[in-house]
């Protein structure tokens, strides 16, 4: 492993599947601390565990304190992206310095020129310290938001597209209409494999509150959500629309459809993220949508020093 510099007592070591759950409650307390509220699920982290690829033994961190409790932990996504998470108890000790330098380590082994991390913009340490390392912001993230006291109105389909709710067999088509509409901003095309760890086969994806747009039988737009656990809340994770399909109004019908499942099924409101690449904030805003909290990717070109 990586000479890694740590506070006496402290120890690190390879993270595994069954370390989610202790990761969750890390993660949660930091969110917790930044933004008053977690913001992450427990399957997202073990679908982030399980991505095709991670290498556990070689691209997860997890730092112990001296008295056995879970204190940071760190893994690099094929060597482009990272996360670093510090529990707010052991904030201002070197650990997420430390585990910045061991990330840019193993990203350099993997090849990669480049290394990314996002930040809650709540979080200035962690600003400062990315900025003090030489990375520059390059996007802006936002988690969006709405209320869902009462079942939204859901308009009436542009002529010709009919919607109906995800079911089983149609993992393949909204791979692949997700991904296409995404090759343009995401810095790689996913396997299906990967996709749909992070998406369908997820154990809080909701089918029924994710509607699938059809024209002549084709899938021309989804919208996949997911369960909050924990809270009164869904997510929306893909909103996707074919390119020659676009500007009919089918994303914010496919958006009113999913809230008004969401709020039948019993939840009062629903999220989710988007960034600047992406060029969709005032859809989701039209869609009555506004901001909860904003967070910054930062990059790195990484050098053989």
């Amino acid at each position: 492993m990586t000479d890694l510099r740590l506070p006496a007592g402290f120890r690190a070591g390879p993270a595994s599947l069954a370390d989610a759950p202790a990761i969750h409650r890390l993660v949660a307390a930091a969110e917790h601390d930044l933004l008053g509220r977690p913001e992450t699920g427990q399957d997202a982290i073990t679908a982030d565990l399980a991505r095709p690829g991670l290498d556990l033994a070689a691209d997860t961190l997890l730092v112990h304190d001296p008295h056995g409790n879970p204190a940071a932990r760190a893994w690099v996504n094929r060597g482009r992206r990272c996360a670093i998470d510090v529990h707010p108890r052991h904030r201002g000790l070197g650990l997420g310095g430390a585990l910045l330098g061991w990330a840019e380590v193993r990203a350099r082994r993997l090849g990669s020129p480049r290394l990314a991390q996002t930040i809650q913009d709540a979080d200035h340490a962690a600003t400062l310290l990315l900025r003090s390392r030489g990375y520059t912001a390059f996007v802006t993230q936002w988690l969006l938001q709405i209320a869902l006291p009462t079942a939204p109105a859901v308009p009436g389909p542009p002529p010709g597209i009919t919607v109906r709710p995800f079911e089983p067999g149609d993992e393949q088509a909204a791979y692949l209409l997700t991904e296409d509409a995404f090759d343009s901003w995401q810095q790689r095309r996913k396997s299906y494999q990967e996709w749909a760890r992070l998406t369908v086969g997820r154990p809080t994806f909701a089918p029924a509150a994710s509607p699938l747009a059809f024209a002549g039988g084709e899938l021309v737009g989804a919208v996949l959500s997911l369960d909050a656990p924990g809270t009164n809340e869904g997510y929306v994770d893909r909103v996707a629309v074919r390119a020659d399909h676009r500007g009919r109004g089918i994303a914010g019908l496919l958006l009113r459809t999913a809230f008004h499942a969401l709020h039948q099924g019993g939840r009062r409101g629903c999220t989710l993220w988007t960034h600047s690449d992406t060029g969709a904030l005032s859809l989701y805003e039209r869609a009555g949508m506004t901001v909860r909290s904003s967070s910054t990717v930062y990059g790195k070109p990484l050098t053989d020093a």
